[in-house]
């Protein structure tokens, strides 16, 4: 059963572990964390966020953050959402998600819920779109310069 606990220093080398390449380290963070390959140290960053580990039978499978955007205490932003590369598929990320959303409505009273998704990684977009995200249309996308190609955002919410 999956469990959400506050991430801990600890956690760090095991979650960065999971990124065994510059493309997916990119889709993971857009640099935001610095380049690739990052320290445990630079991802400390993260304490500075609500942070959140996924555990499985006290097994780390998974990692995200939270964090208000904006004035408004209304809404709250996913990032950094990841689960073990050998976990995927499994169900980990939608049941880890899952589990976000209910703290993010529920414990922190957030009326919507966002996150930013790179059109290339398909695979997070459907998990994402899976537990009740939907497509936002902007007026303008946000780009990101990676590793020589212009890399595409898309807007995903919920609204509660």
């Amino acid at each position: 059963m999956i469990r959400l606990r506050p991430y801990k220093d600890e956690d760090a080398e095991k979650i960065l572990s999971w990124c065994k390449e510059e493309v997916a380290f990119y889709k993971w963070t857009a640099g935001i964390l610095g380049e690739y390959p990052i320290s445990k140290e630079q991802f400390g960053k993260v304490k500075s966020l609500m942070a959140f580990t996924a555990i499985d039978e006290n097994e780390v499978v998974g990692f995200f953050t939270m964090r208000n955007p904006g004035d408004s205490l209304d809404e709250l932003r996913f990032g950094f959402v990841i689960v073990d590369s050998e976990k995927r598929g499994k169900g980990y990320g939608k049941g880890m998600l899952r589990l976000g959303l209910k703290y993010a409505k529920e414990i922190y009273g957030a009326c919507k819920i966002s996150l930013g998704v790179f059109e290339n990684n398909t695979e997070a977009y459907y998990c994402y779109k899976a537990v009740g995200f939907r497509d936002v249309i902007l007026d303008e996308i946000e780009t990101y310069h990676v590793l020589g190609e212009e890399w595409n955002c898309l807007e995903l919410e919920i609204l509660n």
